[in-house]
């Protein structure tokens, strides 16, 4: 018989010190993103360019000291099970239907709730949401290395990109830089609207068995302001990569040559 599904509960929201450093953390990243685009750009720089650097600073920063904690933590931190007595079943076969381990080791649990460091204390408030980053859940770890291993390179690279377009006047090397910036762009907004869908889907799929949305802190911050930046600012790219092609292509047609 298949064992019965355990819903999500967390204790309320309670502003202690351990919450107050997570969020902390998490809201210190826009200003550092700020700093580096004050750094890398001249004041000068269009409103748009500077906020496309402000935007991937911020998606790099996120991505490699936060997610990229995540990762750590996966890998890294663990609690070891006792082991099998002649009288206690393996304490890995208590969960019911048999399941996928990291690296294998039902005898082992995995993830930011088994450590005592600074960042697995953010991740250990953010699984009072979603239970799931909290342990080694296979679908989230898949989806982080990819993540931080493409996704936070991919957004330096941008901002590097920007930087030389606004810091430049040579027309050629802005045109390079152009075409180059906003391919980039949209894979990249691309793969994070997939990421957070594949991120998400599962979930609801199933359920939403890890999901705690009993407490607003937790839904309206935790689940909702923190995931839908990675949804809308996304489509803003897309939206200002297609404007940007449609120029493009309506600059090089001949109907616009005879007007020139």
């Amino acid at each position: 018989m298949a064992s019965a599904v355990v819903m999500a509960t967390s204790p309320p929201f309670t502003l202690d010190a351990g919450t107050a450093f997570s969020l902390a953390v998490a809201f210190s990243l826009m200003p550092s993103a700020q700093i580096l685009a004050a750094y890398a750009l001249p004041k000068s720089a269009p409103r748009k360019l500077y906020l496309l650097f402000l935007w991937h600073a911020y998606d790099f920063l996120t991505h490699f000291i936060i997610e990229g904690s995540f990762l750590y933590h996966c890998f890294f931190s663990y609690a070891q099970l006792p082991p099998q007595t002649a009288d206690v079943s393996h304490p890995a076969s208590w969960g019911g239907e048999p399941q996928a381990y990291l690296f294998n080791r039902p005898d082992r649990r995995y993830g930011a709730l088994y450590s005592q460091g600074p960042m697995a204390r953010l991740w250990q408030e953010y699984a009072k949401a979603d239970r799931r980053w909290g342990g080694a859940d296979l679908n989230v770890i898949s989806l982080e290395i990819l993540t931080v291993g493409l996704a936070g390179p991919a957004a330096v690279y941008i901002c590097y990109l920007v930087s030389k377009i606004a810091n430049t006047t040579d027309e050629n090397i802005k045109s390079r830089c152009q075409s180059r910036l906003w391919f980039t762009a949209i894979i990249l907004a691309t793969g994070e609207l997939y990421g957070g869908f594949m991120t998400f889907a599962p979930e609801w799929l199933s359920g939403s068995n890890a999901l705690a949305s009993d407490d607003p802190v937790y839904l309206w911050l935790y689940l909702v302001f923190f995931n839908m930046l990675w949804v809308f600012i996304p489509f803003l790219i897309l939206y200002a990569g297609f404007q940007e092609i449609s120029t493009a292509f309506a600059i090089k047609s001949p109907s616009a040559k005879k007007t020139r």
